[in-house]
């Protein structure tokens, strides 16, 4: 299969949502948790407080709003894939219904592309039914 979505953009997707994933969510109170620790372990927990870095969502943001109405709808379709929603073999049914959500309405694939559990391992899941693998592109060697 040869996807319509460049594989070093659907790579670059799955290499953006793991950072937007493994940031910590808004309502973490770091400060209370550092207030349940030793001193020594403070330290640690403040890797955890990403939540100022609002620039991994703007840019995965952008990457999905800069896909044509076909290429968005295909990673939501390998999304489905992925997660099992859809089989291989239902492949142009997954697409039809993501075109159809597609239409009009590309904002609210984004976000639910956004909101999706497990975004980057249901995307690299997806492209994998396919045969498709981010091997030896950019970040993920």
């Amino acid at each position: 299969m040869d996807p319509a979505t460049p594989l070093e953009t659907l790579c670059r997707i799955i290499i953006r949502a793991r950072e937007y994933e493994a940031q910590t969510p808004s309502d973490y109170d770091a400060g209370e948790a550092a207030d349940n620790v030793d001193d020594e372990d403070e330290g640690a927990l403040s890797v955890l407080d990403d939540s100022i870095n609002d620039s991994v969502e703007e840019e995965l943001r952008s990457i999905l709003d800069d896909l044509g109405e076909d290429q968005l709808a295909e990673v939501l379709a390998f999304c489905w894939v992925g997660a099992g929603t859809y089989d291989v073999s239902d492949w142009d049914e997954a697409l039809q219904e993501a075109q159809d959500m597609n239409e009009g309405a590309g904002t609210g694939i984004i976000d639910e592309l956004l909101d999706m559990p497990m975004l980057p391992s249901v995307l690299e899941a997806g492209m994998a039914a396919f045969e498709l693998s981010c091997d030896g592109i950019g970040e993920l060697t």
